[in-house]
């Protein structure tokens, strides 16, 4: 039997997303998914030295890894009039070079807040340690992710959504595209293709399970909130838009990588649907 190696984060909607094939609702054929959890800048950088065979992305890390991997169709996460928060300790004032603990170089959020604020002094940290650099003045904001935007100190407030600096960047119709999976592209066309299908089935089951899921994995200490606080993450970022990429979200990804093709941060502009594992080749083979 091969083993493929599916690499995801430890929060809590790529848990949810992944662990119908861990707990052996959804499997692959043939192949046994050996699974990673580890922060998302981690595997944006394992993704650019090509270590796993199925990875977890920010979605602005694609355009530097498109040649070796072809970005997914599913487990997707996008923001819809929330996303990450650029927050501070309560009744200060941000200079305009003021310094700023973000997730990662490659993560969406980066490059949005680097568009909005070109004068910050970025310092890189996990994002599990921003909230804590913040309120001991090591930094004199951050840019928070994952579950933290729902459970921050009380001693913080937000300056400013990153949604709302996507939409005076990208327009007030599209949803914010923050994370992905890509898959590498040396794997074979006919198993690449079983592999997606595999992953799409695992976050529509998921999803159809919600609550049973959900139970498991809060039984099994799997995640790191709580069961009121995983329902109110999971509504955001684990949802029927997670299942497949619909015209919207292909739409707002080309104008993310749009956005960082016209600020310099791209060398090539590329639209996604030119990326993806060609699912015809599927039925042209039964031909």
């Amino acid at each position: 039997m091969r083993t493929v190696s599916v690499a995801h984060s430890p929060d809590a909607d790529d848990i949810f997303m992944y662990y119908a094939i861990k707990f052996g609702w959804v499997t692959p054929k043939e192949t046994q998914f050996t699974n990673i959890a580890d922060d998302i800048e981690t595997l944006n950088q394992a993704t650019l030295k090509g270590e796993y065979d199925i990875c977890a992305i920010s979605f602005a890390l694609y355009p530097f890894v498109k040649d070796d991997y072809a970005l997914l169709r599913t487990a997707v996460s996008f923001g819809n009039g929330y996303g990450p928060k650029l927050i501070k300790q309560k009744g200060t004032k941000l200079k305009k070079n003021f310094k700023v603990a973000l997730s990662g170089e490659f993560t969406t959020n980066a490059l949005l807040f680097k568009i909005a604020y070109p004068n910050a002094r970025i310092t890189y940290m996990n994002f599990l340690e921003i909230e804590g650099a913040v309120l001991n003045g090591d930094v004199d904001a951050g840019v928070l992710i994952h579950e933290s935007i729902l459970t921050y100190d009380a001693k913080l407030e937000v300056e400013r959504e990153m949604w709302d600096i996507w939409q005076e960047l990208a327009g007030p119709d599209l949803p914010l595209p923050l994370g992905g999976m890509c898959l590498r592209r040396s794997i074979p066309l006919n198993r690449a293709i079983d592999y997606e299908n595999t992953l799409i089935n695992a976050v529509k089951v998921a999803n159809s399970n919600k609550k049973l899921l959900s139970d498991m994995l809060l039984e099994r200490n799997l995640i790191r909130v709580d069961a009121k606080t995983l329902d109110t993450y999971l509504d955001l970022y684990a949802n029927d838009d997670s299942i497949e990429l619909s015209d919207l979200q292909y739409e707002a990804l080309d104008k993310l990588y749009a956005l960082g093709y016209e600020h310099g941060f791209y060398e090539n502009l590329i639209k996604s649907k030119e990326f993806l594992i060609p699912q015809e080749y599927s039925e042209l083979r039964s031909r």
